[in-house]
């Protein structure tokens, strides 16, 4: 399997892409209109990238892609287990597709990713929800060929969710998005065990990817017109520590920073604990990567991060601010927020308050704190009423606010170069954008200015976003 006993062998592979014509040959003797398929994404980028995978495989296998869940012949459905809030979204969603198996008994449901990884979770939908014919989890994603081809020719219902330690599948087809941005897979997996988070327990132990195969991936992104590359794993940072080679996660991007082309490397997501300067001083010196650092935090409080297993303290986290600001001082910071972890006080709350006016992040993704089974945190006693945590939860959306508007309010009469990604939908800002820095630029402008590089004038800024105008197209 691979030089480090997790990457599936090419002969397994081939026997996936051989399910696939089979597949292929019988629906085309079944139908002469070829089958159509829905499929839907919960989750983080890393569960968009597994979607790209399955959207390859189904067209390998003679599918088209579809908007309508009640006019498919196959339903997808990727699911995230990271929050309660997705998890009963993908329920509610599921139970209603009753309605169109009903419809069309011949229909095929199938349920994947991390929310199936969990026990409790494969037997929720093994007792009662009975029209889902399918079920696998992450690791067993690339096996999905061979899941359907038993579907399609024994019947029954199928369970792929057995615990596994993750592996690397390479050279699965993939169906991307138009230019220009693509997401690239670099590791899988988590080795943190954060105490509230359940992402270990269902994405399995960190493997990396062989440095050359990631390369080769963003040498044929860039040629094929991807101007936005982004590199995903759960922790970035521990980047080839699982490999048999001497390279790290500044090695690497130092190695894409070396492909020929005008585009624009981004990563995430980086751990605090395994952050370090030598990080900072690679995205310093590589003018192809992102001006923009994303370093969850979580908590501000040295007790409240340990409970939680982060593996750093405020004062540490702090000094890697500092140190990223001395590399790259106009580096625009985001970070991550859990209010509400159990056992945390609202005096301890204070200390994040101060975490973020010393900071003064760009922008946060902010969360009240919502138990996973199976993980530590889930069984901590938690004290605090809702409606304390939810009023800690106002306060610190009201100082970060304040800041973002700030900050984004001091781009206006400014020129910065944007990637133009795509259209907005928005009649007076036709066109999005993103900064160097990962800011959003809507923008006015001709749309066939999508897939370029632009000088937009900045004329006006809001908490979230920037506004304005293309100077000049390059």
């Amino acid at each position: 399997m691979g030089s480090c006993g997790n990457q599936i062998a090419e002969e397994h592979l081939q026997q996936q892409k051989e399910y696939m014509e089979q597949i292929r040959a019988l629906m085309a003797q079944r139908s002469e209109h070829p089958p159509a398929a829905f499929v839907d994404t919960y989750g983080c980028q890393q569960n968009e990238a597994d979607s790209e995978r399955i959207r390859g495989m189904l067209q390998q296998m003679g599918y088209h892609f579809i908007t309508e869940e009640e006019k498919a012949d196959l339903i997808v459905i990727n699911t995230c287990a990271v929050r309660a809030h997705a998890e009963q979204r993908v329920l509610g969603n599921v139970g209603a597709l009753t309605h169109t198996k009903r419809k069309n008994p011949n229909q095929i449901i199938c349920l994947c990713g991390c929310m199936m990884q969990e026990a409790h979770m494969e037997e929720k939908i093994r007792k009662s929800f009975r029209h889902v014919d399918i079920v696998f989890g992450p690791h067993a994603l690339w096996r999905f060929p061979e899941l359907l081809h038993r579907k399609l020719t024994k019947g029954g219902r199928l369970f792929e969710t057995a615990p596994s330690d993750g592996v690397i599948a390479e050279g699965l087809p993939v169906v991307r998005r138009d230019p220009p941005k693509a997401w690239v897979i670099i590791m899988q997996g988590c080795n943190n065990f954060c105490s509230y988070c359940i992402v270990p327990y269902v994405r399995g132990r960190e493997h990396s990817r062989m440095p050359d195969q990631i390369v080769a991936e963003v040498e044929a992104l860039v040629a094929q017109g991807y101007k936005d590359i982004m590199l995903l794993g759960q922790n970035v940072n521990s980047y080839g520590k699982d490999l048999a080679l001497s390279i790290d996660f500044s090695e690497l991007l130092r190695r894409l920073n070396r492909i020929e082309g005008d585009f624009i490397l981004r990563f995430m997501t980086s751990h605090p604990k395994d952050a370090s300067p030598r990080l900072f001083q690679t995205m310093a010196e590589c003018e192809k990567i992102e001006c923009h650092l994303h370093l969850p935090f979580q908590a501000g409080n040295n007790r409240v991060l340990k409970d939680m297993n982060r593996g750093y303290t405020k004062e540490a986290y702090l000094e890697l601010i500092r140190q990223a600001r001395q590399w790259v001082p106009d580096v625009v910071l985001t970070s991550d927020i859990i209010v509400g972890f159990p056992g945390e006080t609202t005096e301890e709350f204070e200390d994040t308050l101060d975490v973020l006016r010393r900071v003064e992040f760009d922008a946060l993704f902010t969360f009240i704190y919502s138990p996973r089974e199976g993980t530590p945190a889930a069984r901590k006693k938690d004290p605090m009423p809702k409606e304390e945590k939810q009023k800690n939860f106002q306060r610190l959306l009201d100082v970060q606010n304040e800041i973002s508007a700030r900050k984004h309010k001091a781009y206006i009469g400014k020129t910065v170069r944007v990637l133009v990604d795509g259209e907005s939908g928005e009649e007076a800002y036709p066109l999005s954008a993103r900064t160097k820095g990962g800011r959003l630029v809507h923008l006015a402008g001709d749309r066939d200015l999508v897939g370029t590089f632009a000088e937009a004038k900045i004329t006006n800024a809001s908490t979230w976003a920037l506004f304005g105008t293309v100077e000049k197209r390059e």
